[in-house]
Formats: C-alpha cells, structure tokens, sequence
C-alpha cells in the first residue's frame, strides 16, 4: 500500500529549525542563512514566541551600508519585520500553495498557539503537491 500523500503543513513542515533572537548579530545570522540555506529566517524571543521575521534581502543592504560607513552592522532586532506572515500548522497544503503563488515569501514561520513549532518553504510545499498527485 502506498505511502498516504501529505495534505496538512504539519505533515511536510521543518521542525527543528533554524531561528534567531533579536540579540543575533548581523554576521551570525548571514553565516546561519549560508549554512542552513534559508532566504530568511523566524526572529522569537526567549520563549520561542514569533516576533518577526529577517531575510537575506533585508541584511544585504544593511551589511552593504554599514562596510561603505565602516560600521558595525546592526542587531537583528534593528532590522527585522515585525510583520510577519505565518501559518499554522493545520492549513491545508493546497491552501498555502495558493497563498505562494504571489510575490510571497518563500519561507513561513508555522506558529501554534504564538510559539514557532516550525518553517514550511516553496520547495516543501512544491514536493507536497507532487506527492499528492501521485499518489
């Protein structure tokens, strides 16, 4: 018997994700967005609640400003949207795919309750949708 497709983000999200405080520096957060291969990341606080969100396009011109001033770049806090879009872990694959198809993010925070439990990316939901025509 086949393997059931996925159908819900819970079912396809990442949960041990990469993340950041405000306190993060900038170069922190450039060498996790490397290492980890995000286009952004979830900012929580110290109890893991979502309090914003910090992609490479926001560090980029900052990192750029601040070697032409030569500054220390500024903490994540300083830089990061407070207005962040997430999902929570119950939505439908379908309906997040629908979400994406505009200029959206490519990565949502996946928040139960205020707290992160996870991050779910276009090429999640891509495979997802593959399987899910497949089987």
């Amino acid at each position: 018997m086949p393997n059931k497709a996925p159908t819900t983000v819970r079912e396809i999200m990442s949960r041990d994700c990469y993340r950041v405080t405000g306190k993060t520096s900038v170069s922190t957060l450039a060498e996790g967005l490397a290492l980890h291969r995000l286009p952004g990341v979830p900012v929580v606080d110290e109890r893991d609640h979502l309090i914003g969100f910090i992609s490479e396009q926001d560090v980029m011109g900052k990192v750029l400003e601040s070697s032409y001033l030569n500054e220390e770049p500024p903490l994540v806090r300083e830089m990061m949207r407070n207005e962040v879009l997430a999902v929570p872990p119950t939505k439908s694959i379908t309906d997040l795919a629908q979400e994406m198809l505009g200029a959206k993010p490519k990565v949502y925070p996946v928040v139960e309750q205020g707290r992160l439990v996870g991050i779910v990316t276009r090429r999640d939901v891509l495979s997802a949708l593959l399987r899910m025509r497949h089987s």
